[in-house]
């Protein structure tokens, strides 16, 4: 399949995002096929990429001056600890903002390579070649950037857009279904927020997709990307359109710190279980129709995604299931705003409801 080629345009930053395989193998040329000059770099690569990948992107990066810096992905080390650790690396080898940070890995890896990118002498070069599919498609996009705390996820970080998104389909081989289907959850997500028949292709081709047939998968991540994209370059820093993105996240992230962001659950998983409790609250407030309600929950029981709060959390969690949607970053009253649906593809993302109303709900969610 010919390479797909799509230009962001913010406020602040104009990049490219380039999809394609083979694309690590002809690093150095897609570099300068889009003026992004550099003669020194630091590669942040997570452990778990395989050796042929790392060892391709070396050869492809010959005659640049390279420091490797292995990252262990994890929510726990999607810290500041991390964060020090990075930049005095950076710091000892006499980086300049002129120098270069390429990402390569999934959403922490890149999250984590772009909150130091953003930090180091206000901001250098960065680069992000995402090797999951929940990254091609979402957090490698629109420049957010993060670590967490223990009061939550997310909750510090920046905006900083890449120079360059780098997505090579071919590290999705090498992924375990579980990781696949975190990253289908984003491009549910997307179709849901944005467009019915995006869904309904889903809805057609969610096998083909999570096989990573050609050019199923390739469609799913252009969509996805384009999606986001028309997104961000309206709404760059989350004032307003932006927050769409958020559908079903707020229970999401709740669901993983109450679990402590074990491998119980991991983010895709937890996006999946907050768009089936989005969707049902959608249901319940008469802003979604049963009909458009049925098409997402069978969509969910089609294709065997997790849907099921209970097969993850129980009745005693639900007082920090509400703590952690109060201390989501989105709210900025004593009540808690949530995306919900009108219809697929048309959300409703300025609304917020008392917790009352969010335990009231949960509690009848939760049966054990």
């Amino acid at each position: 399949m010919k390479k797909i080629k799509i230009n962001v345009k913010t406020k602040n930053s104009n990049y490219p995002i380039i999809i394609g395989s083979g694309l690590i193998k002809k690093l150095s040329k897609v570099f300068d096929d889009n003026s992004l000059k550099f003669n020194k770099c630091l590669l942040i690569i997570d452990n778990k990429i395989p050796k042929k990948f790392i060892n391709k992107i070396i050869k492809s990066l010959k005659n640049k001056e390279k420091t490797i810096c292995y990252f262990n992905a994890s929510e726990k080390n999607k810290s500041m600890v991390s964060i020090n650790k990075i930049l005095d690396l950076l710091l000892k080898k006499n980086f300049h903002r002129n120098d270069c940070v390429i990402s390569i890995g999934g959403g922490i890896t890149g999250d984590v390579s772009g909150f130091v990118s953003s930090m180091f002498k206000r901001g250098i070069k960065f680069i992000n070649i995402p090797t999951t599919l929940l990254a091609q498609i979402d957090s490698s996009i629109g420049g957010k950037t993060g670590i967490n705390s223990k009061y939550g996820k997310n909750l510090i970080g920046s905006f900083y857009q890449p120079n360059l998104v780098l997505t090579d389909v071919d590290f999705l081989k090498t992924l375990p279904k579980r990781e696949i289907i975190c990253g289908y959850a984003e491009i549910l997500k997307h179709s849901l927020i944005s467009s019915k028949k995006f869904f309904l292709f889903l809805n057609k081709n969610a096998s083909k997709i999570l096989n990573l047939k050609t050019p199923y998968i390739e469609k799913s991540i252009k969509e996805s990307c384009l999606i986001k994209k028309n997104i961000i370059q309206i709404d760059e820093k989350e004032k307003n359109l932006r927050k769409v993105l958020n559908f079903g996240h707020t229970f999401a992230h709740a669901y993983e710190a109450v679990l402590d962001y074990s491998k119980k659950l991991n983010h895709g998983e937890a996006v999946l279980l907050g768009i089936m409790s989005a969707s049902k609250f959608s249901l319940e407030k008469k802003f979604l129709t049963n009909s458009e309600f049925e098409l997402i929950k069978n969509h969910l029981i089609k294709f065997r995604l997790p849907r099921n709060i209970n097969n993850y959390l129980k009745k005693k969690n639900l007082k920090k299931i509400i703590l952690f949607m109060k201390k989501d970053k989105k709210n900025n009253s004593q009540r808690i705003n949530l995306v919900l649906l009108k219809r697929i593809g048309t959300p409703n993302f300025k609304l917020d409801f008392k917790h009352e109303e969010l335990y009231s709900f949960l509690k009848k969610e939760l049966i054990n």
